[in-house]
């Protein structure tokens, strides 16, 4: 029978491998660096929202990351030079999220609610990333239970003031 060594070893090993696999993963642009963003206001429908623009790779990289969690009238708007298929994942996120695709028209293209985050060495290796079917420029993430605490669908529109 094995020891109490001979098995935590090589899972201790197996941890580490992943943990510093995890640190790489990360681009070097979102590295625990003060990265700030601009505010700008959005509706959906007439649901106004303040939002931190994430309008440059530096920006979109790090997103939310490391943030407390937010108020319902607030969010992060991902804003794309060209429509395109873009994918959303959670890594270091700290708390869960709703989040909204919209085509170049302000249209809901796809939807994702209560998306958890990936904030464990382990966790990263198997972090979602979520891909929509369509085209879109904007990506909304919101506070987890946003969608249906405003009755978001398919038919919601987003319009931006400014940003």
């Amino acid at each position: 029978m094995a020891t109490r060594t001979q098995v935590l070893l090589p899972v201790m090993f197996a941890a580490v491998i992943i943990g510093i696999a995890g640190l790489y993963a990360i681009p070097s642009d979102s590295k625990l660096e003060s990265v700030e963003f601009p505010r700008g206001t959005i509706k959906i429908d007439d649901i106004p929202l303040e939002v931190q623009v994430a309008d440059t790779e530096p920006r979109r990289i790090r997103g939310l990351m490391f943030q407390n969690e937010l108020p319902y009238n607030q969010g992060m708007l991902f804003v794309f030079d060209t429509s395109g298929i873009y994918s959303i994942w959670m890594l270091n996120m700290q708390f869960p999220l709703d989040m909204i695709w919209f085509d170049n028209d302000g249209k809901i293209i796809h939807m994702e609610k209560d998306v958890q985050p990936c904030k464990t060495a382990l966790e990263l290796m198997a972090c979602q990333s979520f891909v929509p079917a369509g085209d879109s420029l904007y990506i909304l993430e919101v506070t987890s239970g946003f969608i249906d605490k405003f009755h978001i669908t398919l038919d919601s529109k987003l319009s931006i003031i400014s940003i």
